[in-house]
């Protein structure tokens, strides 16, 4: 038996929560990685996981032995780089999470340059809204704008991304255009709420050092970034977002800033990771790419360079 392999096969079992999705994402045939197991398990002489019809768990044995895992994993591949050409030349499959607007407008478009530096870095990105197990899922790193971060995992900011408040034109013709924060009694939003944890989200704006939080009355509701712009575009009400999700649609005219010497607070991007996840050189290489991405002039992350 291989120990390190039948590690590895092991760890992606918990992770992905089944023999097949470890199989399928090792290209290894199910019937190798049920024989691993086996055969690590009796080498150890314990159970590791709790087979059900729909999905394995591990035991409280093998919970433990995931932890050591691991870590093991994860300094042998931080030493092996460290010897080897790996290190300058950091290979395998990246597996990489992020809002879909900030795919769509700030990564994706800059993307063929990370992949030429790292050609034999695979990456396969999930582009969605929706909170991310990465353990479970088998994700390497996410993006993710906000406060609300997962302390159990390690962040990396990235930027501190500006907004505005912004609605449509006809939206703004029927009701008028507000000129200060008063002017907002006559004024609807849109709602944005969490799929996930059902917390709901009105308008901020930053008032010196403080943040001031206003709730209007409200028509639509919606869960994803992109539906809270189509409503916006709709007509039903005043929204904000970071400046790169709308800059299209301020260009193009189907939305106008308002309140424009009122902004809302900055919203920080960061990339997170799980902390066994640190020593992983493709981690570490698309991180940094992300950082020096972020920082550029034009990035499209801050409104003024």
């Amino acid at each position: 038996m291989d120990r390190f392999n039948a590690m590895r096969v092991f760890t992606r079992i918990v992770e992905l929560g089944g023999f097949a999705k470890a199989a399928d994402s090792l290209h290894l045939s199910r019937a190798s990685v049920t024989i691993l197991v086996k055969q690590l398990e009796a080498h150890l002489g314990v159970q590791l996981l709790q087979r059900t019809t729909r999905q394995v768990h591990p035991t409280l044995d093998g919970a433990a032995y995931y932890q050591r895992c691991v870590r093991l994993l994860a300094d042998l591949e931080e030493t092996e780089a460290v010897f080897s050409t790996r290190r300058k030349n950091p290979r395998g499959t990246l597996r990489i999470d992020m809002p879909a607007a900030v795919g769509r407008s700030i990564v994706i478009p800059a993307l063929p340059e990370f992949t030429a530096r790292y050609p034999l870095i695979d990456l396969e990105i999930g582009l969605n809204d929706r909170p991310v197990d990465l353990i479970r899922e088998g994700v390497d790193c996410v993006l993710r704008g906000g406060l609300s971060l997962d302390d159990s995992l390690v962040a990396r900011p990235l930027a501190m991304m500006d907004q505005l408040t912004c609605a449509s034109a006809g939206y703004l013709q029927m009701m008028g255009v507000p000129q200060d924060l008063n002017d907002l009694a006559n004024h609807q939003m849109i709602e944005y709420f969490s799929s996930t944890t059902g917390k709901r989200y009105g308008l901020e704006f930053q008032c010196g050092d403080d943040i001031r939080l206003v709730d209007l009355p409200k028509k639509l509701a919606v869960n994803s970034a992109d539906g809270y712009l189509a409503a916006c575009e709709a007509g039903y009400g005043l929204v904000q977002a970071p400046y790169y999700h709308v800059a299209r649609q301020l260009e193009q005219g189907t939305l106008v800033e308002v309140l424009a010497d009122v902004l809302p607070p900055r919203l920080p991007l960061a990339a997170l990771y799980p902390p066994h996840r640190q020593l992983s050189q493709r981690v570490r290489v698309f991180v940094d790419w992300l950082v020096e991405l972020c920082a550029r002039p034009g990035s499209g992350l801050q409104r003024y360079p």
